[in-house]
């Protein structure tokens, strides 16, 4: 199993977890994120759609990079991201984290570090669909001030 997957189609949680939890017997948490695309922006507009671009090979580079951060701050036993990309409508799944470790604290604190490395840092690009038309998502404050605390300064304009 691959430690990232960058990919159109829908993911299954159940059917990662199994397979990420498969490859270890020492694996005591898994701690998963899922994030979804939400139907009102953050100026509180309507949203219907979502599109995302990027770069392939570049984009698989850079997550295995923040992954392999994760594994040198963490004691983890596991780690698997999958983005998708393409069009996506409102409240469909967008993006699984998924961390393994032998107990639950360890497991907590990698996936939320490398949520926040990847929404700040990872080579995505997003437009939102709204009643006004299309526009590109910028990157937010929140989101490299979240980076931050874990001593890492955002470089790029991530989506």
């Amino acid at each position: 199993m691959s430690r990232v997957s960058i990919q159109t189609q829908d993911f299954d949680l159940a059917a990662e977890s199994a397979a990420l939890r498969a490859e270890d017997g020492g694996i005591g948490a898994v701690v998963a994120f899922v994030g979804t695309v939400r139907e009102v922006a953050g100026e509180g507009q309507d949203v219907s759609a979502m599109e995302l671009e990027h770069y392939p090979g570049m984009t698989e580079s850079a997550i295995e990079a923040m992954v392999d951060a994760t594994f040198a701050r963490f004691d983890i036993r596991a780690a698997r991201v999958v983005h998708r990309v393409g069009l996506l409508q409102a409240r469909e799944q967008i993006v699984l984290v998924l961390v393994a470790s032998r107990h639950r604290g360890q497991a907590f604190q990698a996936c939320e570090f490398l949520m926040d490395y990847l929404k700040t840092q990872a080579p995505f690009w997003k437009k939102e669909y709204t009643p006004d038309g299309a526009h590109w998502v910028d990157a937010r404050v929140t989101d490299d001030e979240a980076l931050a605390r874990w001593g890492i300064e955002a470089t790029g304009n991530a989506g």
